[in-house]
């Protein structure tokens, strides 16, 4: 659980800043690239990321109102990654704002149940490390390279002159 309001800002830094390189990674023809035909495609699920640094700090009361329609996915990685950049920005502004180290142990009523602010935050963090773990399947699928995030990916391996561990 996050405790203190700096740390939350430096983990969501380095975290938005990992989901850029993911999202800046992407094509706009690999938007569409499922698992299968059921499945969410990177597109759906990088707005997912988008929708979600909307409803749920909404639903904490730390965002006055959703500013993104969680139908109308981009069909350009351009338009997702200003959406996520503003999102993004804009949770930063607003937990530094309205939100102190003493109010991160206030609870909310969250999807049924009662979350701390601290928790929630964390939440936020994990929700987006889950679904970007997720895009990178994916993003092997479609042929892409994927950026290393908690360290090096296959190709950068080899770009540093070494193999990559199986």
């Amino acid at each position: 659980m996050v405790r203190k309001v700096q740390d939350f800002i430096e983990d969501w830094k380095n975290e938005s800043e990992s989901t850029l390189n993911i999202f800046n990674s992407l094509t706009d023809e690999s938007l569409s690239q499922k698992v299968y035909s059921e499945g969410r495609s990177i597109g759906t699920l990088a707005w997912h990321i988008v929708w979600t640094l909307y409803e749920m700090p909404e639903k904490a009361g730390l965002v006055d109102k959703i500013m993104i329609d969680k139908s109308a996915v981009p069909k350009t990685v351009k338009e997702i990654v200003e959406s996520y950049n503003a999102a993004s920005k804009n949770i930063a502004d607003e937990v530094k704002k309205r939100w102190t180290d003493d109010s991160l142990d206030e609870e909310v009523d969250m999807y049924g149940e009662k979350w701390k602010k601290g928790f929630i935050l964390d939440s936020l963090i994990r929700h987006e490390i889950h679904h970007r773990a997720q895009i990178t399947v994916l993003m092997r699928q479609a042929g892409l390279k994927v950026p290393g995030v908690f360290g090096p990916s296959k190709e950068e391996w080899a770009a540093f002159g070494m193999e990559a561990e199986q």
